[in-house]
This record gives C-alpha cells, sequence and structure tokens, in this order.
C-alpha cells in the first residue's frame, strides 16, 4: 500500500476516522475536543498550502 506524501490529506483521513470511532466505540477523554480541533486545523492548513503552490 502506498501513502500519499500529501500530509494535509494524511491528517483528513485520519480526523474522519477518529470522527467516525468516536461515536462508535464511545471513546471519549480529556482533551479530545482538542486533539480533533487541532487535526482539523492542521489538515486545512497543510491541505490550503499544498493548493497555493500549484
Amino acid at each position: 500500500m502506498k501513502l500519499t506524501k500529501n500530509y494535509g490529506m494524511l491528517l483528513l483521513g485520519a480526523w474522519l476516522i477518529l470522527s467516525g470511532l468516536i461515536p462508535l466505540l464511545d471513546l471519549s477523554f480529556k482533551g479530545l475536543d482538542e486533539v480533533m480541533t487541532f487535526l482539523a486545523v492542521a489538515a486545512g492548513a497543510l491541505i490550503a498550502m499544498e493548493r497555493s503552490q500549484t
């Protein structure tokens, strides 16, 4: 399996997987909202930077 070199898309994929697993598995821990927010902001920023370079 080949992973993408676009780190924004990797973070977006991680965010999507986590956002699906959290309610499915009833996951919760202190700081979960901050982790999800950080992943979303980081993915968005990296995707925006990638788009501006092309």
